[in-house]
């Protein structure tokens, strides 16, 4: 039997397998479809083999990252979470998938990328506190340039500006799509029948970081927060098919309100500072070389990297940890 596809996805935190919306969905879906894949949770881009996460590397060695991709590919290997939906439920689905794209999405990015508050107390934050040295000192800053050159995309507006007309636009269009799809789960457990399908993952990825994480500007999480079915819904998924995040959250304290400032705890950080450098530098150098950066004759990237750990993803049982 061939061994597992391989994927890669940003570790997980306040109480989720994953920080990262993309990431969830592609979590959740593989959960819903009982998909054995072998899970890399990893806090460095440069050692996804795409350069960005979520990545799949499949059997054949084909990289995948956007999660419709990834998904498409599952449903191939006969891992489909839609399998039972009627023709009219697969056009819903994906019709609700596109609006939470247009809708839901740029107010995502706008809430923890672009939103000063939040960007600077939350979202960098976790990123330089996970990141190895130096890779923590300028990668958020490189991450925030791409996701406000995605939500420019989105808005198909090239020189859109953060300010409060647009933080009123996107929160207006976030809160109307909520409105919608709480609306059509009403007093269901799932959004069509007694199973997840896609939608649900693509739903699940959308909201868990907006009710889960600690926001100074939680506009968004007080909405959702008002639509109980959907609160109910998230917090129903995490139980069922993430049920160790949920249990490691409340045992610790939430890290997205560390007491003290980006770099506490100075003899920790600064020993795993010296200890990740090389690491960081052989990533930096692998990165270069897999981009055509570098020319080289031929060098190993397994060697400049310690691989994270594999775990299996597929059953509510076998559950992930760290990379």
């Amino acid at each position: 039997m061939a061994a597992p596809a391989e994927l890669f996805c940003w570790e997980g935190s306040w109480g989720l397998p994953s920080v990262d919306p993309d990431c969830l969905v592609v979590l959740a879906y593989a959960q819903f479809a009982g998909a054995p894949l072998k899970l890399k949770k990893i806090s460095n881009p440069w050692r996804s083999p795409s350069g960005s996460l979520p990545a799949l590397r499949t059997n054949q060695k084909e990289t995948l990252s956007r999660p419709s991709d990834i998904i498409i590919y599952l449903r191939k290997q006969k891992y489909n979470a839609d399998f039972d939906l009627s023709a009219k439920e697969g056009a819903d689905s994906l019709a609700f998938i596109s609006l939470m794209e247009e809708k839901l999405r740029p107010a995502l990015i706008y809430t923890f990328w672009i939103e000063t508050k939040n960007y600077v107390d939350v979202t960098r934050r976790w990123y330089a506190e996970h990141m190895p040295f130096p890779l923590n000192f300028f990668v958020p800053g490189r991450m925030q340039h791409g996701q406000l050159e995605k939500l420019r995309l989105l808005r198909g507006n090239e020189s859109l500006e953060a300010g409060e007309e647009l933080e009123k636009e996107l929160y207006r269009d976030a809160a109307e799509c909520m409105n919608l799809l709480s609306q059509r789960l009403g007093s269901h457990k799932f959004f069509f029948g007694d199973s997840p399908s896609s939608l649900d993952a693509y739903v699940f990825g959308h909201l868990a970081p907006i009710l889960k994480s600690k926001l100074p500007n939680g506009k968004l999480q007080q909405h959702l927060k008002s639509l109980e079915n959907l609160t109910n819904f998230c917090t129903n998924i995490l139980l069922l098919y993430f049920p160790r995040d949920g249990r490691e959250s409340s045992s610790q304290k939430t890290s997205s309100q560390p007491e003290g400032g980006d770099f506490d705890h100075v003899p920790n950080k600064r020993r795993k500072q010296f200890l990740s450098a090389l690491v960081a530098l052989g990533a930096m150098l692998s990165y270069a070389l897999l981009t055509g950066m570098v020319s080289i004759q031929h060098v190993q990237q397994e060697a400049l990297e310690a691989p994270p750990d594999l775990q299996t993803i597929g059953s509510h049982e076998e559950e992930e940890g760290d990379g």
